[in-house]
Order: C-alpha cells, then structure tokens, then sequence
C-alpha cells in the first residue's frame, strides 16, 4: 500500500440517512470523543456551519474556539466534505467526504479521507495517526446514531 493512498471505511448503521447525517453534523458535540478534540474539556461545543465555506470548530465553555476544518461541499442527507486540519494549520488540511447512502433504516456511511500527499514528509505518519484515530471515532458515531432521537421523524 502506498503510504498516501487515501484511508476508507464503510460501516452500516441502523436509521435512516437524514438521521445519520443530522447526528454527525448538528448532534457532533454529543458523540465526540473528548480526547479527539483540541482543549480535551468535557464541556465543548461542535459546529458544523451548514453551507459551503462554514466553519468546524470546538467551542469551550469559556468560549474559546479552536477551528478543526472547513466545509467543501453540502449536501443534506447525502454528502458531506470538508478541510480537516484538527490541531493543526489549515495549510496542512486534508480532505474528508462522508457519504451516506441506503433507503429507510439501514444506511451505509462511507468515509474517505485524503490529501496526504499535500502534507510531504510527514504525510505517511499523519496517515497512520488518522487511521487509528477514525477506528476510535466511528463506533461513538455508530452508538450515538441508534441512541439519540431521530428528530427528522417527529412532527
């Protein structure tokens, strides 16, 4: 394997796509590993900014913000891509589509995260860093999607 191919998931989850997406962009702060943030406080807040060119970002309880990445594309319930440079400079983003995809209440989610080669030498290592850290990530995703309440289905 080349060392900037990019990394893929693919796992299933039990509720719709709407669903899915609405968990991982509006419901982030309330699935998120603490430790996969920047300050680490138990207390942030997560924010998508609904729309090509919005922010993701940490917000602490002080009102502190640390900026994780920027959205590329938006498309709700379907796609979603963004810059991720998490506890780093955006100069050095890399790249991260989610796609959600399915009919009812089964919905593959598909993420594909790239754009090592951009970061040179420390590329390969950062890869590998982020390889773990999705392995950690996406079983909170999983749980968070059949725990919280699919508000998209209430009236």
């Amino acid at each position: 394997m080349e060392p900037f191919e990019p990394i893929e998931l693919e796992f299933p989850v039990a509720c719709s796509a709407e669903h899915a997406f609405e968990v991982w962009t509006s419901k982030t702060s309330l699935w998120w590993p603490r430790d996969h943030s920047v300050s680490g406080e138990t207390s942030l807040a997560v924010t998508f900014e609904p729309r090509p060119g919005g922010r993701i970002f940490e917000r602490t309880a002080g009102g502190v913000e640390h900026d994780w990445g920027e959205i590329l594309t938006w498309e709700p319930p379907r796609r979603i891509i963004y810059l991720w440079h998490i506890a780093s400079d955006r100069s050095n983003a890399t790249e991260v589509e989610v796609t959600l995809s399915g009919q009812g209440e089964d919905t593959m989610v598909t993420i594909v995260h790239r754009g090592w080669e951009r970061l040179g030498a420390s590329g390969a290592e950062r890869r590998k860093m982020n390889q773990k850290g999705w392995a950690g990530l996406f079983p909170h995703f999983v749980k968070a999607c059949v725990g919280l309440p699919d508000q998209t289905l209430e009236s």
